[in-house]
Parts: structure tokens; C-alpha cells; sequence
């Protein structure tokens, strides 16, 4: 039976965590990366659709290439960080699915089905993006997850056959706190809940 987490675990992925913009000058090397997704492909899906598709930008080209398709709010802040991930989502998920689910043929559950198609695999990737950023903190990296892009030019430039779309961005690296602004306050229990 998994136990509570202790109280510095809860903090470092919760409670101290926070949303950066600055970024203090120190790479992360590819096999973090890699670390980094053994983790979070773990998340749940639904139907264990593992609809998400990640690029990890990090050259100075492929900087570049997506500087072009950001807002101008977002520009410093995502060329100054050591790695954005692009988190998007696979409309053609359900092509890997007589790899991943075995006792079944759940690949018949979406074929031709394109509604069915759009809302799994937004919703699914979505859920493995926040996964993205547990495991990111849990492996001491900083995050400053994002929208304030063109998604179709980040689409045109990185997933140029169509069948990728972005969702959101998030920068990583290791966060300069001299930066950041007290945290925002959040709703409580009885305006954000309900136990029926």
C-alpha cells in the first residue's frame, strides 16, 4: 500500500514549486531528458492512449525556429531557458495502440472516429503535460509552463505533417528565485469544491 509522501516531497512538488520566467545559466544534460520522460510516460491515460509528443528544443537553431512563433511577452524567457518542451498531442495515437494495450483491439475504438479522435488525444496529452511537470520537479528542475505562441506555426515548423498539434509550451532549467514575485493567492476549498 503507498504511503503519504513526506512533507519536503509535498513541498518541492507542490507547495515551494513555482512558475519561472528567469533562468539561471546551467544546461540540462540530454540524459535528464530522457530521465525525464521514463517518468512521466507513466501517467495514466485513458485507454493507455499516450497521446502526448514532446520536443525538447534546445540548439540554438531549433531556439530560433520557435522564437519566431512565440509572443513577445514570452520571447526572453524562452531563449534564455536551457530547454522548452513542446507539448502536443498525436491525432494518429490510436495507430500505437496494438502496442499498448494488449488484451484488446482498442485501435477499433477510435478509427474513424475523429471527435472521439480530438478529445482523447487533447485531453489524454494535456494529463501527461502536468505529469511532465511533476516529474520535472521531482527531478529538481524548475518549470514556466505556457501558452503565448502561434500554435500553427509551431505546428508548421516542428510538426509539419499534420497529424501533431501543439498544446502548451514549458520551459525548463533551473529557476533564478531572485525573480520571482510573491506567490499569487489561490481559491479555497469551498469556492473550488464540492464533496456530493
Amino acid at each position: 500500500m503507498p504511503m503519504p509522501l513526506a512533507d519536503e516531497v509535498l513541498a518541492q512538488l507542490f507547495l515551494d514549486a513555482r512558475t519561472h520566467r528567469h533562468w539561471l545559466p546551467r544546461e540540462i544534460p540530454d540524459a535528464l531528458l530522457v530521465r525525464l520522460y521514463e517518468l512521466f510516460r507513466m501517467a495514466p491515460t485513458s485507454a493507455n492512449t499516450n497521446p502526448a509528443r514532446i520536443v525538447f528544443v534546445k540548439s540554438p537553431e531549433a531556439k530560433a525556429k520557435l522564437d519566431s512563433a512565440m509572443d513577445e511577452g514570452n520571447r526572453r524567457q524562452t531563449l534564455s531557458a536551457p530547454v522548452t518542451a513542446i507539448i502536443a498531442y498525436d491525432l494518429a495515437f490510436y495507430e500505437k495502440l496494438d502496442k499498448l494495450v494488449l488484451h484488446t483491439n482498442a485501435r477499433a475504438w477510435f478509427e474513424g472516429n475523429d471527435e472521439s479522435i480530438r478529445s482523447t488525444a487533447f485531453r489524454n496529452g494535456s494529463l501527461q503535460g502536468a505529469y511532465l511537470i511533476l516529474a520535472a520537479r521531482a527531478l529538481g528542475l524548475d518549470c514556466g509552463p505556457m501558452s503565448g505562441f502561434d500554435n500553427a506555426k509551431v505546428d508548421a515548423l516542428f510538426f509539419p505533417d499534420g497529424k501533431v498539434k501543439s498544446n502548451f509550451l514549458c520551459n525548463l532549467g533551473y529557476g533564478d528565485a531572485s525573480h520571482l514575485h510573491a506567490r499569487q493567492p489561490r481559491l479555497a476549498f469551498d469556492e473550488a469544491c464540492r464533496i456530493d
